[in-house]
């Protein structure tokens, strides 16, 4: 494009759940009545798919679409989710819950962790979750909506989805051709930039088609098409902090009704994933190839399902890391195209969505300013870090020894940010979250806490409460949660109620 003309034609490689988040959302926010909105895909290209799991901020872009949630959950096979089970990982036989919701209230201008500090060391309950809605109902297998009206009087239950990702892009397939995205199928063979600029112009497709464009979208997965093998964005490689470099996959059939969180069990050279939905189990093992083989994963991760296999373990193989800069000339990269952080705590799709959000603040109208885009940039690098440092942090706090793997994880240097954060957890009780990072002191708390990092003290603003009224506090919180979640029916009835999935249709 030239760089004074106006944005009229958007293409955006590659679909998937990043490729029609991203034309779903152009399609609503900026529309396709002043500029075209072209998606090119192949039926031949698979997508990797293993995005199964979200966390709370997917509900704000679906509201975004202005997306009917029970129709959506319907739809996709989708079951709630409250939160991240995370079992073996600070010792064998050892589990603890990073729930999604709030812990406890504040009291006194300070987080009620501290005061709750102040009540374990004076031999109180180490049982976090009975402080915390979501953490409770997920324990007991419960779940429901803040219900219409509640206004203040009760605090919003928290909550995120677990759905087929390939059925989730469908979805938005639909809605974005309805707003007037093209879709495009065919598979690019030629990518032409200006001789002068080094700006994309157009994409040769294998059929013999073309498709020009003024701004490209790169949601071509791990290759990069556009962002790497055409504008050489450079990657920078985490894999010294996050060694895992494989993932195998398989689907497994439903045995029970769905719990309402992920579970993460940690294995000998990673982790397991499990992922309830209303007619599946999503299994996965993530590994780092080092330390087991691939066929040996497959094996372990096959002897460990809970139902049928439904089908063959599929294998991926990634780089944890992230593009250098996600956004170069008139290219913006999406989802795995702009890098990888493996799914341990559902991060992939909020991303994608970070990006987008991003994307759409900035959208230029006209010329491609460089500030503009130095900015996005940054920003991204900024939400790539603290959600890397986040998912180190759980391989990094543990007392597990028992394997190689991870010997190497407990002994490994950290990034600098994250050995402050850890630093700062052990002698204040909190890490001191910037306000705009994705995981704030009480994400901190569940997991250091739950790996079995306990503060050396807490904030001597909770030393100024009276043991009677500390007292007083916690069993008023601690009531209020059994009151909300005793009015909470079963998971799986309120899917029932609400939003169950058609049941396939019987073969003739």
């Amino acid at each position: 494009m030239s760089q004074d003309s106006r944005i009229r034609d958007i293409v955006i490689v590659g679909g998937g759940t990043a490729g029609w988040m991203a034309a779903a959302a152009l399609s609503k926010v900026v529309g396709t009545q002043g500029q075209t909105i072209t998606l090119i895909e192949s039926d031949l290209i698979g997508t990797v798919g293993v995005g199964e799991a979200t966390i709370p901020p997917i509900i704000l872009f679906n509201n975004l679409l202005g997306i009917d949630e029970d129709e959506f959950v319907r739809e996709t096979n989708a079951t709630f989710k409250l939160g991240i089970e995370f079992e073996d990982w600070r010792r064998l036989g050892h589990r603890y819950l990073h729930p999604f919701g709030p812990f406890g209230v504040n009291a006194n201008g300070i987080a009620f962790s501290h005061h709750w500090i102040r009540w374990l060391k004076a031999g109180g309950d180490p049982d976090n979750l009975r402080f915390i809605a979501e953490g409770e109902a997920a324990r007991q297998g419960k779940f429901m909506r803040t219900p219409d009206g509640a206004g203040g009087r009760l605090p919003k239950i928290n909550y995120a989805f677990h759905f087929d990702a390939s059925l989730y892009a469908a979805y938005l397939r639909r809605y974005a051709e309805k707003r007037g995205v093209k879709r495009v199928e065919g598979q690019v063979v030629k990518v032409h930039q200006d001789p002068e600029s080094g700006y994309i112009e157009a994409l040769d497709l294998k059929d013999g088609g073309k498709v020009r464009g003024d701004f490209f979208l790169d949601c071509s997965g791990f290759r990069g098409l556009l962002i790497e093998e055409t504008l050489k964005a450079g990657y920078e490689d985490w894999s010294r902090w996050l060694p895992v470099n494989r993932a195998a996959a398989v689907p497994c059939a439903r045995i029970e009704d769905p719990i309402p969180y992920t579970r993460s069990t940690a294995r000998e050279a990673g982790w397991q994933w499990r992922i309830p939905l209303q007619n599946r189990t999503g299994n996965g093992y993530v590994f780092c190839n080092e330390f087991i083989g691939e066929d040996q994963a497959v094996e372990a991760l096959s002897g460990r399902l809970d139902g049928a296999a439904l089908a063959e373990p599929r294998i991926l193989r990634f780089v944890t890391g992230r593009r250098k800069a996600s956004w170069v000339k008139n290219c913006v990269a999406l989802g795995l195209s702009s890098g990888f952080l493996e799914p341990l705590e559902s991060t992939s799709i909020h991303l994608i969505q970070a990006t987008i959000s991003k994307l759409l603040a900035m959208f230029p109208q006209g010329r491609l300013d460089s500030r503009v885009i130095d900015r996005f940039n940054l920003e991204l690098e900024r939400e790539f870090a603290h959600v890397r440092d986040f998912v180190i942090a759980h391989y990094k706090v543990t007392e597990r020894e028992d394997t190689p793997f991870w010997r190497y994880c407990k002994h490994m240097s950290v990034p600098d940010s994250l050995d402050a954060k850890l630093a700062w957890f052990r002698t204040r009780g909190e890490v001191l979250a910037e306000p705009q990072e994705l995981f704030q002191e009480m994400n901190w708390f569940a997991i250091l806490y739950g790996q079995g990092l306990t503060p050396q003290d807490h904030h001597p603003v909770a030393d100024v409460m009276a043991d009677d009224e500390l007292n007083l506090l916690l069993a008023n919180v601690r009531r209020g949660v059994l009151d909300r979640v005793a009015a909470m029916p079963s998971h799986q009835a309120f899917i029932d109620q609400h939003c169950a999935a058609k049941p396939p249709p019987v073969p003739a």
